[in-house]
């Protein structure tokens, strides 16, 4: 179909063009030759009178033009999808996709490995890209390059669409011979010892510290900050320091490492995650059956519907 003159299938290959900077793997999720896909991306050069990517070393960069279009094209084509594509076919069993979701290591291995499976087996073609809260891109919400993210309650974005996911208990990991707590943990040696916590990018989510000082005149003394959850676990093993972690992701990581789980010595508040996405997608009846199937995971055990 064209609109002015505009191919608009060429705007599907460019947005994937857009998020992966590589000719050879947006010719492997587009089913087409390199070939051909270099022949597109030199017809969108000539439409839109832009080099839209130029080389470098292995790498293809984005023009700042391209990076203009990024987020309207990714929006006009959640829209067809969501309003037309989407609502005139919802055969999951043939039905393809790909969705990128940010997501911390606690909430993938906890809750969506298990959403995961149910879904492969409904929607078999639909794939699936992680990104960790540490290397993606702040904005990349709003430029719609990705479909999902999973977050505390200090992340949430003003403007976008969000639902509650889980919400746990904040508990305190130690290596299982850690003498500092042989007696049991207490303010005291809450404080005395080191601890490891995580932190993603630039917006480092130690949000716990400022409430600590606050609320409870009691201050952590951070020695190491970790990208991920699993990493924290694995750094406390055979030492003296402590950590804050999600009941949940300390249970499963004690199972297998000498770590034991301790309550805190002090009432905190609730570590609740929520989803957020892009109003865009919000008629998306793919996306929206998705977000249903990963809520249904974060959910209560006794509060779960079987099928």
């Amino acid at each position: 179909m064209r609109f002015e003159q505009l191919d608009l299938n060429l705007l599907v290959a460019l947005d994937v063009l857009l998020e992966e900077q590589n000719i050879s793997r947006t010719a492997e999720k587009l089913y087409l030759s390199q070939s051909a896909t270099s022949s597109i991306l030199a017809r969108l050069r000539e439409y839109f009178k832009d080099d839209l990517f130029v080389q470098v070393g292995r790498k293809m960069q984005p023009t700042p033009y391209a990076l203009e279009l990024q987020s309207p094209i990714k929006e006009m084509l959640n829209i067809v999808r969501g309003s037309i594509t989407n609502r005139r076919q919802m055969d999951l069993q043939n039905y393809s996709r790909h969705f990128r979701i940010i997501v911390s290591d606690y909430i993938l291995q906890v809750f969506l490995t298990d959403v995961i499976k149910t879904v492969s087996k409904e929607a078999p073609n639909l794939s699936f890209e992680f990104l960790t809260p540490f290397t993606i891109e702040s904005d990349a919400l709003a430029r719609s390059s990705v479909d999902l993210m999973i977050a505390p309650d200090q992340v949430m974005i003003d403007g976008y669409s969000s639902a509650f996911f889980t919400s746990d208990e904040l508990v305190c990991i130690a290596d299982k011979n850690n003498p500092v707590i042989a007696k049991g943990l207490t303010p005291e040696s809450f404080c005395e010892c080191g601890h490891i916590s995580v932190g993603f990018g630039r917006v480092s989510l130690l949000s716990i510290e400022k409430w600590l000082v606050e609320a409870k005149d009691l201050k952590r003394r951070i020695e190491v900050i970790t990208n991920d959850f699993t990493t924290l676990c694995r750094m406390i093993v055979g030492t003296e320091r402590l950590a804050l972690l999600p009941r949940k992701f300390a249970e499963l990581n004690a199972s297998f490492m000498p770590l034991q789980v301790l309550p805190l010595p002090f009432e905190a508040p609730a570590f609740n995650e929520h989803m957020i996405w892009h109003p865009t997608l919000d008629s998306d009846p793919v996306h929206s059956w998705l977000r249903e199937k990963i809520i249904e995971q974060g959910l209560p055990s006794h509060t779960k519907t079987t099928h």
